[in-house]
């Protein structure tokens, strides 16, 4: 009687279709209970709704004692945005707020942490974390295409190593996400946003706590391709109409191999539902507008564009670190946040590691630790001469204004194509062009 008394809803003729199957994804919406205000009409759960005392599948919140009761069960509901009268001041209070939690840095211009330790030192340790957590990303995508979830606890526990290894030194996972194979694209693309989730959340002065999260939102915003026909995700010639629309169907199977995960955080789940939302309301798959949008999504879909830009695939050349930033720029207001846009720009630099460059003189190298108080005179590893002839291994810190043999100090004169130069870094790296360079610095 008591919760019959507390729910006072009106009786629907036919509550099994209440259920969450009756409503389009653009009348639905996702909302943490953080969020929940009187005017609210709740039409999913984020559990089956028999293991809740809640008598109609479908009502309104009229009181804070219902609201209440809600929390005490769920995590996170779904309200129906047609039946609600409240949606407008939710957005605009409550996204405000939820805002504020994770990106309450971003108008301030307070210095990132400082690396706890160097690329020299991190390199090695960070290629292991890197490489288990490719092998359980391997697994998780078989597990996925079979249509089961994935494992919470371990997907956590290889995250909060690659966020330990990126505190120590965030240059050295960022190189290993520029050893690329384009034959691994969906592997090793969700295993780099990742890293660059983590990074970025560096950089943002995020909690430790939400590096993890941020970090399992990219190892997994793309898991639903699992779902995918093969066909579709390696066709080499642009997809069809009817190709293109199974093919963002990704975000909602994703959403629901998560949601059945065992030992996750809802957030991930939310965010492999909507990191292909736009501010503009131009996305997929509910078309969300900036203020429905979690700050999660918004980080997520920002890095994974950008390693989407920059990666070989089977039917397209990536773009430089320049070209695809410039290209984000242009985007940056309708689909992207400017102000995060701007912000992870500052974040990667002029030039990251693993950035293949020309120097003044004409001398090839590659960048492998970036110099926080002077970004445009990195750490370079220089491996060809003027001629383009191989270098013994070397180590140049480009901020000791160090003077090539025609007594010219040594500058990057730009970015380039590593393919196009013949270089190949995934060769140099495995051949140990790296660990002899330093050794060499030392005799």
């Amino acid at each position: 009687m008591f919760f019959k008394n507390l729910w006072s809803f009106q009786y629907k003729k036919n509550p099994e279709k209440a259920d969450y199957q009756s409503y389009s994804s653009s009348e639905k919406a996702y909302t943490p209970v953080s969020q929940l205000v009187i005017g609210m009409y709740i039409v999913e759960l984020d559990r089956p709704w028999l293991e809740t005392p809640f008598l109609f599948q479908g009502f309104e919140l009229k009181t804070e004692a219902q609201i209440k009761s809600v929390k005490n069960f769920c995590n996170y509901v779904y309200i129906d945005k047609t039946k609600t009268k409240t949606i407008k001041r939710v957005i605009s209070e409550n996204q405000a707020q939820s805002q504020s939690k994770i990106l309450n840095n971003i108008d301030t211009s307070e210095i990132p942490l400082k690396k706890t330790g160097s690329f020299e030192h991190e390199i090695s340790q960070a290629d292991n974390i890197y490489t288990n957590a490719e092998q359980l990303m391997a697994n998780f995508m078989t597990t996925a295409a079979k249509g089961a979830g994935v494992d919470g606890w371990l997907a956590k526990k290889a995250v909060t190593d690659c966020v330990s290894s990126v505190l120590k030194s965030p240059d050295a996972m960022l190189w290993l996400t520029q050893l690329k194979n384009k034959d691994k694209y969906t592997l090793q693309h969700s295993l780099n946003v990742c890293i660059l989730a983590i990074v970025f959340g560096r950089y943002l002065n995020v909690s430790k706590e939400n590096l993890v999260n941020l970090g399992l939102c990219g190892m997994l915003h793309d898991i639903g391709k699992m779902r995918i026909p093969l066909r579709i995700l390696n066709k080499r010639s642009q997809l069809e109409n009817e190709e293109l629309e199974i093919l963002k169907t990704h975000t909602t199977l994703g959403y629901e191999l998560l949601k059945s995960s065992d030992c996750m955080d809802p957030c991930v789940a939310e965010t492999a539902l909507t990191h292909h939302e736009c501010l503009d309301g131009s996305g997929y798959p509910r078309g969300l507008k900036q203020g429905s949008i979690s700050d999660f999504a918004k980080i997520i879909s920002i890095v994974d564009a950008y390693d989407s830009m920059t990666s070989d695939k089977i039917y397209q050349k990536g773009k430089t670190h320049l070209e695809a930033i410039h290209a984000m720029m242009t985007m940056a207001g309708y689909a992207w946040d400017k102000k995060l846009v701007i912000k992870f720009i500052e974040c990667l630099g002029v030039y990251p590691p693993g950035s293949p460059v020309v120097m003044t003189n004409g001398s090839l190298g590659v960048v492998i630790e970036v110099n926080d108080k002077m970004k445009l005179r990195p750490k370079v590893i220089l491996l060809m001469d003027e001629e383009k002839q191989p270098l013994p291994e070397q180590v140049i810190d480009l901020s000791e204004m160090i003077c090539d043999n025609h007594g010219n100090t040594f500058t990057i004169k730009n970015i380039i194509n590593a393919e196009e130069w013949n270089i190949d870094i995934n060769k140099y790296y495995r051949d140990g062009f790296i660990q002899k360079s330093f050794a060499r610095n030392l005799n």
